[in-house]
């Protein structure tokens, strides 16, 4: 599972998985050393992270103080149980989008100063590749087919002073009828444009990592290097 908040991306594992290799430096035990912020470095795993853990951590990250953390992963002794303290403390909402791609090139949004993918807020009833379709077609007036799941992202903000918390399910979709393709200006989308892999990789530089990441898993399902 892996939340983003403020930006940095959460890989909350279970008790028996591992970190990719070379992806961390610095390791903290929970059990043994009390967990701070100024241990927070770069990219970090902490070990046997208790739910009181997590809510310290979850202030930590919260907090408007400049931090440089860059990723962090947490190895959590009940993975079932920090679930449904995140279920708790966060009111969940469900929303859905789409990677579309047009032969080499794929379908991005700007919005909010931001580089994004075209989603939305799943209502109520309605199937999650409907969804995520529709979302699609509202954004940018262009008509999909839907292909298959990409991944599922997580990301925390605050609404009214409520604590949020989004899942995403996201799907690969291809372009069916762009002829009419435009910003819905209303949901404050400037732009929507076709980028071919290198222009994503500048894109993705103003964006957020969630966004990365919807690309990462999808170039490792195609088997795709990314431009560079």
């Amino acid at each position: 599972m892996i939340i983003f908040i403020n930006d940095i991306p959460v890989r909350i594992l279970k008790a028996d998985e591992l970190p990719d290799q070379g992806r961390v430096n610095m390791v903290i035990d929970a059990s043994e050393e009390a967990i701070s912020q100024a241990k927070l470095i770069h990219h970090v795993w902490i070990q046997k992270v208790s739910e009181d853990d997590l809510a310290l951590l979850l202030n930590f990250l919260d907090s408007k103080v400049p931090t440089s953390l860059l990723s962090l992963y947490l190895s959590v002794k009940n993975y079932d149980g920090v679930k449904q303290f995140l279920r708790m403390k966060f009111k969940v909402v469900k929303a859905a989008g789409g990677l579309v791609r047009k032969k080499d090139k794929f379908l991005m949004i700007y919005r909010m100063k931001k580089w994004d993918l075209p989603k939305g807020k799943i209502e109520k009833g309605e199937k999650n590749r409907r969804a995520a379709a529709r979302e699609v077609e509202e954004e940018c007036n262009v008509t999909v087919k839907v292909d298959g799941k990409i991944c599922t992202t997580w990301h925390t903000y605050t609404m009214n002073k409520r604590a949020m918390i989004k899942k995403t399910r996201w799907y690969i979709m291809d372009v069916i009828d762009d002829a009419k393709m435009r910003p819905a200006v209303e949901e404050d989308i400037e732009e929507t444009r076709w980028m071919n892999r290198k222009e994503v990789y500048h894109a993705l530089e103003l964006s957020y990592k969630s966004i990365s990441y919807v690309f990462e898993q999808y170039y490792d399902m195609m088997e795709i290097k990314p431009a560079k």
